[in-house]
């Protein structure tokens, strides 16, 4: 079942509704309402669905508001690798944002463009999620531990006295 359907709505439902009907099933639902053991499992269950369908829904509503268009997961990570390699990293970025869904390559290469743009403790995230996403990916692992180095290097204050040098020639 899609999270329109779960929450009992069409799949033009708005914002609203889609609140109100969160929480009208949530009242008939929630595991406090039981007191037998069964009964508040069955119920956490479907609290957990519940849960699940609001956030996707919620998510397809804000994205038909705002006019953001999604791509597949596929075409995503095509288009932003080619905009990552011509060195357009800001369009690379967003072209990404755009995925319909996420996987562990797509956080790699993410990291591999906040690295590009300086953002080390947020590519050293992306990497991370990556790596917890496919473990067993060597190439996943060594883009988490360089972005940790790079974290680390950044941080010092000769490295940070440098950055700020180099920000006010680029300025000029």
């Amino acid at each position: 079942m899609n999270a329109f359907e779960v929450l009992g709505l069409n799949f033009n439902a708005d914002q609203a509704q889609v609140h109100a009907a969160y929480r009208n099933h949530v009242k008939r639902c929630h595991p406090d309402r039981f007191h037998n053991k069964e009964e508040q499992d069955a119920a956490q269950e479907q609290l957990i669905r519940l849960n699940l369908a609001y956030e996707e829904a919620l998510r397809i509503t804000t994205q038909r508001q705002v006019g953001f268009h999604t791509v597949s997961l596929a075409d995503s990570k095509r288009l932003a690798q080619n905009l990552y390699d011509q060195k357009r990293y800001e369009n690379a970025l967003r072209q990404l944002a755009r995925a319909d869904v996420k996987d562990a390559e797509w956080f790699y290469i993410q990291g591999n463009i906040l690295m590009e743009l300086k953002q080390f403790a947020t590519a050293h995230d992306s990497y991370r999620e990556a790596v917890r996403r496919d473990p067993d990916n060597l190439t996943f692992r060594r883009g988490a531990f360089n972005a940790a180095v790079a974290v680390r290097e950044h941080n010092k204050p000769v490295r940070r006295a440098m950055d700020k040098i180099e920000g006010f020639f680029k300025k000029r």
